[in-house]
């Protein structure tokens, strides 16, 4: 039975291999387990599958001129994608983070897959990152943002990604 919740301490070794598994290489992982490390975690979700760890997505705080978060990495089991259990997750992470007051989300990924949450790189294009550009997109959470520019930044473990 698909469960969607937070992670506990418990899940993290099958966290680490599930993202091990979903990229190329290791530098998520290691992205996910600094981000820990660091304290930079607002919500790190799985979806299990008889108690078995099938999905991750993680949410960061980002230095922006108000309160928003990075969303990254999302990874998934081989046996479990396109099943919609990844738009389970980040829709339920976006309701948390809606309902806890932030007021955006940024993500740099596929523009047709993440359009459909309401993410929208013409909103995230006034914004000055290192990762500007069409797979940029940013998402507001319960009304309009305080400023429709400026610079943000991912929490400092995304440079080692670089």
């Amino acid at each position: 039975m698909l469960q969607i919740r937070l992670e506990t301490p418990g899940d993290r070794a099958a966290i680490r291999l599930l993202v091990v598994a979903a990229f190329p290489t290791r530098a998520e992982a290691d992205l996910v387990d600094r981000l820990r490390a660091d304290g930079e975690v607002v919500y790190s979700l799985v979806a299990t599958d008889d108690a078995a760890v099938v999905g991750h997505v993680l949410f960061s705080p980002m230095t922006a001129p108000f309160r928003a978060l990075g969303l990254a990495p999302v990874a998934t089991a081989a046996s479990h994608r396109r099943q919609g259990i990844a738009s389970l997750r980040i829709k339920e992470g976006l309701a948390l983070a809606g309902a806890d007051g932030w007021q955006a989300v940024f993500v740099l990924g596929d523009p047709d897959y993440y359009g459909r949450f309401g993410f929208n790189a013409a909103l995230a294009a006034a914004f000055s990152s290192p990762y500007a550009g069409e797979h940029f997109m940013a998402l507001t959470l319960g009304g309009t943002l305080p400023t429709l520019a400026g610079e943000v930044a991912y929490a400092p473990a995304f440079a080692a990604l670089d």
